[in-house]
């Protein structure tokens, strides 16, 4: 339920990715000179202005909230999906500005993200309530060097009961797709997957002013409202200087510390 278009033309693709990334200095320049080509092809899908995806995607879900998901990747209606690792992942990966230890991608979509953030030091779960999503996700993953440092569950967020909790979970397109009323929710249950101390990372999208969803209008308020009651404090928010395109103005970068945990 939450990860926003197709993935590579190969499993060989991501590989060769994850193989030239490795040991590269990832300032924004680069960055942005590497995906400009990827974001350029899918500058009409991730647009919100893309009436016929976005409505068709709307439709699927509002009508039946828990298996329009699942029809909207059978149907390749995946508007939320850039096809490669989000750019600002790779960036902080590469700076060596990640937690290690256990992570979580709810809504994980395709993947990419799940296995871009991987490494011997850090073991990711991508979670995702559509089982067309984990199998394509697997299918990507497969020739993967870090296919031992990350798993793909067909679960959902809300009422999933992990053996062990996280040091760091990461959110992009997943909290614009719920319902804005699950919010409050949303953000409990990141206080019951998070280690004290932990951390979330939330790409905010899309902040605009547009009317209905998914995906719904977010703002840095909305996410305050629900995390701070919840022992959130965060550590910083910044514009998203490696949004792809259609991104760009639109995306803020939250990250926050569990602090304290409440009374619930």
């Amino acid at each position: 339920m939450r990860a926003l278009v197709s993935s590579f033309s190969s499993c060989c693709s991501i590989r060769r990715l994850l193989l030239t990334i490795r040991g590269t200095n990832f300032n924004n320049v680069v960055i942005r000179a590497t995906m400009e080509k990827r974001s350029e092809e899918k500058l009409e899908t991730v647009n919100l202005k893309n009436i016929p995806n976005v409505n068709k995607l709307q439709q699927l879900t509002n009508a039946d909230p828990s298996g329009g998901w699942e029809k909207s990747w059978e149907l390749g209606l995946t508007p939320w999906d850039l096809g490669q690792p989000t750019p600002v992942v790779l960036h902080l990966q590469q700076g060596g500005a990640l937690p290690n230890g256990r992570a979580l991608v709810p809504g994980c979509g395709t993947g990419y993200d799940v296995v871009a953030m991987a490494s011997p030091e850090r073991y990711v779960v991508g979670l995702d309530i559509s089982e067309n999503a984990i199998k394509k996700a697997k299918e990507m993953s497969s020739s993967s060097p870090n296919a031992n440092c990350f798993a793909f569950l067909k679960e959902d967020f809300f009422t999933w009961c992990p053996s062990e909790l996280f040091d760091l979970i990461f959110d992009y397109t997943f909290f614009c797709a719920i319902e804005p009323s699950m919010r409050s929710a949303w953000a409990k249950r990141m206080c019951k997957l998070l280690k004290p101390d932990g951390e979330l990372i939330t790409l905010m999208f899309p902040i605009s002013d547009h009317v209905g969803g998914p995906p719904y209008r977010v703002s840095v308020a909305d996410y305050e409202e629900v995390l701070r009651p919840m022992g959130f404090k965060s550590v910083s928010v910044v514009d998203n200087d490696l949004a792809i395109g259609p991104r760009q103005g639109r995306e803020k970068l939250g990250r926050w510390k569990f602090v304290a945990k409440p009374s619930l």
